[in-house]
């Protein structure tokens, strides 16, 4: 194991609330998830200030979408934070509802060949083995099957 020596710092009390939030999310420990970040920084500062997406398995998926429909989501977003207590990031909703219609389309799969995601055979992009879920991934298969991991309650 190596090494390992503590560092301190006072910060903002936002900044602290938003760290806070992030490592909550991450489902990190605090020194956790400072290492990572500061890992991410020095390695984008050596890559001259791009990120690498390949170390985190990540693709962005960016789109414009109408003024109007922004604001709903906005709005929508704030509502269910003062709802639920829980601050409910544009990310995990958009995740939520592309997890939801991906199951639901799998379902309707299943329904029409008889055959589950589950019992399928992997192809590129097409389900994935259920030990392979992860945090803000579909729940494995069977119990909960439908339901994207962020919404379980």
């Amino acid at each position: 194991m190596a090494e390992k020596k503590n560092l301190c710092a006072q910060l903002d009390i936002d900044l602290h609330r938003k760290i806070t939030e992030a490592k909550e999310q991450a489902g990190l420990t605090t020194a956790e998830y400072l290492t990572n970040l500061l890992l991410e920084y020095y390695e984008m500062k050596e890559n001259g200030g791009n990120q690498t997406m390949a170390a985190n398995n990540t693709r962005t998926l960016a789109f414009q979408i109408p003024k109007e429909l922004y604001q709903r989501i906005k709005a929508h977003l704030e509502r269910e934070t003062a709802r639920t207590g829980k601050k409910l990031t544009q990310r995990e909703f958009v995740l939520g509802l592309i997890e939801g219609a991906l199951n639901m389309a799998e379902q309707t799969d299943v329904d029409e060949s008889g055959v589950g995601p589950c019992e399928a055979p992997e192809t590129s992009g097409g389900p994935q083995h259920p030990d392979s879920a992860t945090e803000g991934s579909m729940e494995s298969c069977g119990a909960g099957e439908g339901i994207p991991a962020s919404e379980e309650k």
